[in-house]
């Protein structure tokens, strides 16, 4: 099972209104971690200055970090055939809506991805590639499995 994901970004607070106003996060948590445990952990060297912000949307959780010292790296485009992660995919109800959103709180859409309203690509604040997937027609018809009405045995 997966625990959390965490994303690095340049600015906690804009971050966090980004997923909570374009993408529907809610807020859980933050934390100050202290820089002894956190330079060990993470291989940072002292002043950390970490700040991790929680944030959850259903099961998922999304934990936001910053690092309030000198001599962090630059972002930097990523090509989706560099290893390591790509990037993230979130099912939202209105993919023009969600779109809308992600403009509307400092993110980009990059309308050239869209692949005729099955999936398009956008970037948070930081430069996050973040994919789009509307919720299938199908699946938003179904009504949700009732656990009562489960066989034994099954």
């Amino acid at each position: 099972m997966v625990n959390h994901v965490g994303l690095c970004v340049t600015d906690l607070d804009r971050s966090r209104r980004f997923y909570e106003g374009a993408l529907g996060f809610a807020h859980r948590d933050e934390l100050e971690v202290p820089d002894g445990l956190c330079s060990r952990l993470l291989q940072v060297p002292r002043p950390v200055g970490l700040r991790a912000v929680y944030l959850t949307r259903g099961p998922f959780v999304l934990e936001l970090l910053a690092f309030a010292r000198d001599g962090n790296a630059p972002r930097r485009d990523r090509s989706f055939t560099e290893p390591g992660l790509t990037h993230l995919s979130f099912t939202v109800d209105d993919l023009d809506a969600a779109c809308a959103a992600v403009a509307e709180h400092g993110g980009e859409v990059l309308p050239d991805t869209n692949t005729g309203g099955r999936a398009i690509m956008v970037r948070d604040p930081d430069g996050q590639l973040l994919e789009l997937m509307p919720v299938p027609a199908a699946e938003s018809r179904a009504p949700a499995p009732d656990p009562a009405a489960r066989t034994p045995g099954t």
